[in-house]
Protein backbone atom coordinates (compact mmCIF):
# COMPACT_ATOMS: atom_id res chain seq x y z
CA UNK A 1 0.00 0.00 0.00
CA UNK A 2 2.72 2.26 1.01
CA UNK A 3 4.50 1.55 -2.30
CA UNK A 4 1.25 2.86 -4.77
CA UNK A 5 1.10 5.77 -2.41
CA UNK A 6 4.60 6.60 -3.33
CA UNK A 7 3.94 5.91 -7.06
CA UNK A 8 1.33 8.14 -6.92
CA UNK A 9 3.21 10.88 -5.47
CA UNK A 10 6.18 10.24 -7.85
CA UNK A 11 3.60 10.78 -10.51
CA UNK A 12 2.11 13.92 -9.58
CA UNK A 13 -0.76 12.73 -7.69
CA UNK A 14 -0.42 14.01 -4.35
CA UNK A 15 -3.51 14.87 -3.19
CA UNK A 16 -5.54 11.81 -3.01
CA UNK A 17 -8.97 13.00 -3.85
CA UNK A 18 -12.73 11.42 -2.90
CA UNK A 19 -12.49 9.58 -6.19
CA UNK A 20 -8.83 8.14 -5.44
CA UNK A 21 -8.81 7.96 -1.80
CA UNK A 22 -8.74 4.06 -1.63
CA UNK A 23 -6.51 3.72 -4.69
CA UNK A 24 -3.67 2.24 -3.14
CA UNK A 25 -5.43 -0.11 -0.98
CA UNK A 26 -7.52 -1.41 -4.08
CA UNK A 27 -4.16 -1.40 -6.12
CA UNK A 28 -2.17 -3.53 -3.42
CA UNK A 29 -5.15 -5.99 -3.06
CA UNK A 30 -5.41 -6.42 -6.85
CA UNK A 31 -1.94 -7.01 -7.33
CA UNK A 32 -1.27 -9.01 -4.11
CA UNK A 33 -4.32 -11.32 -4.09
CA UNK A 34 -5.50 -11.63 -8.27
CA UNK A 35 -2.60 -10.70 -10.57
CA UNK A 36 0.27 -12.38 -8.94
CA UNK A 37 -1.89 -14.43 -7.26
CA UNK A 38 0.41 -17.32 -8.90
CA UNK A 39 3.12 -17.21 -6.31
CA UNK A 40 0.64 -18.93 -3.75
CA UNK A 41 -0.47 -21.87 -6.40
CA UNK A 42 2.03 -24.92 -6.46
CA UNK A 43 1.77 -26.04 -10.70
CA UNK A 44 2.33 -29.69 -9.32
CA UNK A 45 -0.33 -29.64 -6.84
CA UNK A 46 -2.81 -28.80 -9.34
CA UNK A 47 -1.59 -31.40 -11.81
CA UNK A 48 -0.87 -34.22 -8.93
CA UNK A 49 -4.26 -35.87 -9.43
CA UNK A 50 -3.66 -38.31 -12.07
CA UNK A 51 -5.57 -41.27 -13.79
CA UNK A 52 -3.71 -44.58 -14.38
CA UNK A 53 -4.09 -45.05 -18.78
CA UNK A 54 -2.80 -46.94 -21.47
CA UNK A 55 -3.82 -44.50 -24.08
CA UNK A 56 -1.13 -43.36 -26.66
CA UNK A 57 -2.33 -40.59 -28.41
CA UNK A 58 -1.53 -36.77 -28.29
CA UNK A 59 -3.50 -35.09 -25.76
CA UNK A 60 -3.84 -31.29 -26.97
CA UNK A 61 -5.23 -28.61 -24.47
CA UNK A 62 -5.80 -25.14 -26.79
CA UNK A 63 -6.55 -22.07 -26.46
CA UNK A 64 -6.30 -21.51 -23.14
CA UNK A 65 -6.53 -17.84 -22.15
CA UNK A 66 -3.93 -16.16 -19.97
CA UNK A 67 -2.55 -12.68 -18.55
CA UNK A 68 0.60 -12.21 -17.28
CA UNK A 69 2.69 -9.26 -16.00
CA UNK A 70 6.01 -8.66 -17.84
CA UNK A 71 9.11 -9.01 -15.39
CA UNK A 72 10.59 -5.96 -16.97
CA UNK A 73 8.10 -2.86 -16.93
CA UNK A 74 5.42 -4.93 -14.97
CA UNK A 75 3.03 -4.28 -17.80
CA UNK A 76 0.06 -7.01 -18.59
CA UNK A 77 0.90 -9.18 -21.51
CA UNK A 78 -1.92 -11.53 -22.55
CA UNK A 79 -3.22 -14.01 -25.32
CA UNK A 80 -3.43 -18.26 -25.39
CA UNK A 81 -1.21 -20.84 -24.73
CA UNK A 82 -1.66 -24.49 -26.23
CA UNK A 83 -0.36 -27.61 -24.21
CA UNK A 84 0.32 -31.39 -25.25
CA UNK A 85 1.49 -34.45 -23.76
CA UNK A 86 1.89 -38.03 -25.32
CA UNK A 87 0.66 -40.01 -22.23
CA UNK A 88 3.59 -42.08 -20.58
CA UNK A 89 1.09 -44.06 -18.12
CA UNK A 90 -1.11 -41.08 -16.95
CA UNK A 91 -3.03 -38.29 -17.37
CA UNK A 92 -4.76 -35.39 -15.84
CA UNK A 93 -8.23 -34.03 -15.71
CA UNK A 94 -8.27 -31.28 -18.65
CA UNK A 95 -9.46 -28.37 -16.64
CA UNK A 96 -5.70 -28.50 -14.42
CA UNK A 97 -3.87 -28.10 -17.67
CA UNK A 98 -5.52 -24.59 -18.07
CA UNK A 99 -5.17 -24.15 -14.06
CA UNK A 100 -1.27 -24.96 -14.38
CA UNK A 101 -0.78 -22.32 -17.04
CA UNK A 102 -3.23 -19.93 -15.02
CA UNK A 103 -0.73 -20.54 -11.90
CA UNK A 104 2.27 -19.89 -13.41
CA UNK A 105 1.14 -16.97 -15.31
CA UNK A 106 -0.23 -14.99 -12.64
CA UNK A 107 3.82 -14.29 -11.59
CA UNK A 108 6.20 -11.80 -13.00
CA UNK A 109 6.91 -13.36 -16.69
CA UNK A 110 9.42 -13.61 -19.34
CA UNK A 111 6.69 -15.51 -21.55
CA UNK A 112 9.77 -17.41 -22.78
CA UNK A 113 9.98 -18.76 -19.52
CA UNK A 114 6.48 -18.96 -19.38
CA UNK A 115 6.52 -21.48 -21.72
CA UNK A 116 9.56 -23.63 -20.47
CA UNK A 117 7.84 -23.88 -16.89
CA UNK A 118 4.67 -24.91 -18.49
CA UNK A 119 6.56 -27.61 -20.15
CA UNK A 120 8.06 -28.36 -17.16
CA UNK A 121 5.17 -28.69 -14.61
CA UNK A 122 3.52 -31.42 -16.94
CA UNK A 123 6.91 -33.59 -17.52
CA UNK A 124 7.47 -33.30 -13.54
CA UNK A 125 4.04 -34.33 -12.93
CA UNK A 126 2.84 -36.30 -15.83
CA UNK A 127 5.76 -38.32 -16.52
CA UNK A 128 4.78 -38.28 -20.05
CA UNK A 129 6.73 -39.47 -23.22
CA UNK A 130 7.18 -35.57 -23.74
CA UNK A 131 5.39 -32.50 -23.48
CA UNK A 132 5.12 -29.14 -25.97
CA UNK A 133 3.87 -25.79 -25.00
CA UNK A 134 2.88 -22.69 -27.86
CA UNK A 135 2.11 -19.64 -26.58
CA UNK A 136 0.81 -16.50 -28.42
CA UNK A 137 0.77 -13.13 -26.31
CA UNK A 138 0.21 -9.51 -26.82
CA UNK A 139 2.45 -7.73 -24.79
CA UNK A 140 1.53 -4.17 -23.48
CA UNK A 141 4.98 -3.09 -23.01
CA UNK A 142 4.90 -2.97 -26.86
CA UNK A 143 1.67 -1.58 -27.26
CA UNK A 144 1.69 1.67 -24.88
CA UNK A 145 5.48 2.32 -25.21
CA UNK A 146 8.26 1.47 -26.68
CA UNK A 147 7.59 0.80 -30.25
CA UNK A 148 3.89 1.27 -29.62
CA UNK A 149 3.04 -1.47 -32.47
CA UNK A 150 -0.63 -2.43 -31.00
CA UNK A 151 -1.75 -6.23 -31.95
CA UNK A 152 1.77 -7.41 -32.61
CA UNK A 153 1.96 -10.96 -31.39
CA UNK A 154 4.63 -12.63 -29.42
CA UNK A 155 5.17 -16.28 -30.45
CA UNK A 156 6.71 -18.91 -27.72
CA UNK A 157 7.42 -22.55 -27.76
CA UNK A 158 8.89 -25.21 -25.55
CA UNK A 159 9.27 -29.27 -25.73
CA UNK A 160 10.43 -31.87 -24.10
CA UNK A 161 11.22 -35.75 -24.68
CA UNK A 162 9.82 -37.11 -27.42
CA UNK A 163 8.84 -33.36 -29.18
CA UNK A 164 12.23 -32.95 -29.17
CA UNK A 165 13.26 -35.86 -30.79
CA UNK A 166 10.61 -36.05 -33.11
CA UNK A 167 10.11 -33.46 -36.00
CA UNK A 168 6.49 -34.99 -37.12
CA UNK A 169 5.18 -34.79 -33.93
CA UNK A 170 6.68 -31.30 -33.34
CA UNK A 171 4.99 -30.56 -36.65
CA UNK A 172 1.83 -32.08 -35.63
CA UNK A 173 1.68 -29.98 -32.83
CA UNK A 174 2.10 -26.97 -34.17
CA UNK A 175 -0.65 -27.78 -36.79
CA UNK A 176 -3.41 -28.31 -34.06
CA UNK A 177 -2.11 -25.50 -32.02
CA UNK A 178 -2.13 -22.78 -34.88
CA UNK A 179 -5.82 -24.58 -36.76
CA UNK A 180 -7.48 -22.11 -34.05
CA UNK A 181 -4.52 -18.90 -34.49
CA UNK A 182 -4.51 -19.40 -38.07
CA UNK A 183 -8.36 -18.99 -38.53
CA UNK A 184 -7.98 -15.61 -36.54
CA UNK A 185 -6.23 -14.47 -38.31
CA UNK A 186 -7.91 -14.76 -41.17
CA UNK A 187 -11.05 -13.31 -39.99
CA UNK A 188 -9.01 -10.61 -38.58
CA UNK A 189 -8.21 -9.93 -42.02
CA UNK A 190 -11.38 -10.27 -43.95
CA UNK A 191 -12.94 -8.27 -41.26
Amino acid sequence: MRGAREFLAAIGERDLERDMRRTPDRVADAWHHEILAGYRADPDRILATAFRTEEQGMVVVRDIPFVSVCVHHLLPFHGTAHVAYLPGDRLVGLSKIARAVDALASRLQLQERLTRQVVDAVTRALRPRGAACRMEAEHLCMTVRGARKKGTRVVTSAYSGAFLKDASLRAEFLRLSDAVAGSRSRRRRAG
